[in-house]
């Protein structure tokens, strides 16, 4: 019987004698929790706290043919960044509308970066080198074993971040980019983020990772940092209602039905899978994401079932993409996928939580928003 040996981060042996419970995510060793989830979730709420994301994936592109070789990949629109030092948020598309991934494209002044998602990187990198040839000034190189990230996220990240660089941090537009120096590590910053807070992902040489996620700790305990895990990741981007792939996104559901037509973009040039958006456009969507808020203690789950009625012959109309407690917002909660006419807000439904109906009701997303 063959088993897998898991990918450890160059922070690996910090999480461990921190004490944190490390699991398997996407062929990872990752921390799960140091603490407790509802701890480092109310951090990150009330404060700010630091999170190992050096497994997600980044790619370098560049050559006089990067612009466009991008444009055909993404369904966003990169005219959107007009100027050097900005991001947006957007998916890979295939030819049904489908979703390959979903990822962040920050336009530098030489090149693009694209930060994927950590169990898509290498279904990532054979998807984009299928179309690399009808390119002619293209170069792409997989830096993902190079490059650390990690993400500072909460109420006081821009100011703990202000301490660490200076007033480029505190002044930084959300999805622009800069970089800096931190204790004599020179680093790079997007003020980006996946809790629903204001925050930074920061950039690293993976041979320098772990001493400036000692550093920041340090210099982060006068603002009341903790070292955050997947679980409280995991919470935070739910109670924002952020997508996560492989709950809300795959290949057969399109970032129109995940409700994500922010960054899509219908009018630019042709791309891959742009005829299939535009014929749900057209003709409506079939199915799509709601968020749910659902009675009582129990939890709805990934994968449970979702009826309109408590009939014990009612079909089941569609499925929980995520499902937990809302530390924040104290009552469980749920994203999944229905057929478009049980969408609207407000709508009843049932959620089958092992073998018992529990009402739960279509709300308005997100379910928690920051204070500004």
């Amino acid at each position: 019987m063959l088993t897998q040996t898991l990918k450890e981060t160059p922070l690996a042996d910090l999480h461990r004698a921190a004490g944190a419970r490390m699991v398997d995510f996407a062929g990872w060793n990752m921390p799960v929790q140091y603490k407790s989830i509802i701890k480092e979730h109310m951090t990150v709420r009330q404060a700010v706290g630091l999170f190992d994301v050096c497994h997600m994936g980044e790619v370098i592109v560049t050559g006089k043919d990067a612009k466009p070789f991008i444009q055909y990949l993404i369904a966003n629109d990169l005219e959107k960044l007009q100027n050097p030092n900005t991001a947006l948020y957007t998916q890979f598309v295939n030819e049904n509308g489908g979703t390959v991934d979903d990822l962040i494209v920050y336009r530098r002044t030489n090149d693009y970066l694209l930060v994927v998602n950590a169990g898509n990187i290498d279904k990532d990198w054979n998807w984009i080198n299928q179309f690399k040839d009808r390119f002619k000034d293209l170069h792409l190189v997989d830096e993902s074993d190079k490059t650390g990230l990690l993400a500072l996220q909460g109420p006081k990240a821009q100011a703990l971040m202000k301490e660490l660089v200076g007033e480029q941090a505190a002044s930084l537009p959300v999805f622009h980019y800069a970089e800096s120096i931190i204790s004599g590590i020179k680093i790079s910053f997007g003020r980006t983020g996946y809790t629903g807070e204001d925050g930074y992902e920061i950039f690293v040489e993976t041979s320098k990772a772990a001493a400036l996620w000692q550093d920041i700790l340090k210099r982060g305990e006068a603002f009341g940092i903790e070292p955050c895990g997947l679980g409280a990741r995991d919470t935070l981007r739910l109670e924002a209602c952020l997508p996560l792939y492989g709950h809300e996104l795959d290949d057969k559901t399109s970032p129109l039905e995940a409700g994500l037509g922010f960054s899509v973009s219908l009018d630019k040039p042709d791309y891959i899978g742009k005829d299939r958006l535009v014929a749900q456009k057209t003709n409506g969507l079939k199915k799509k994401l709601v968020c749910l808020v659902s009675e009582g203690k129990a939890l709805p789950r990934q994968g449970y079932a979702i009826k309109a009625s408590t009939q014990a012959i009612a079909p089941v109309i569609g499925s929980i993409a995520s499902g937990t407690q809302g530390i924040a917002v104290g009552y469980p909660i749920a994203t999944g996928y229905v057929p478009t006419e049980y969408a609207k807000v407000g709508t009843q439904l049932y959620v089958d939580i092992r073998g018992n109906s529990v009402p739960a009701k279509v709300v308005t997303r997100p379910f928690y928003k920051a204070k500004k």
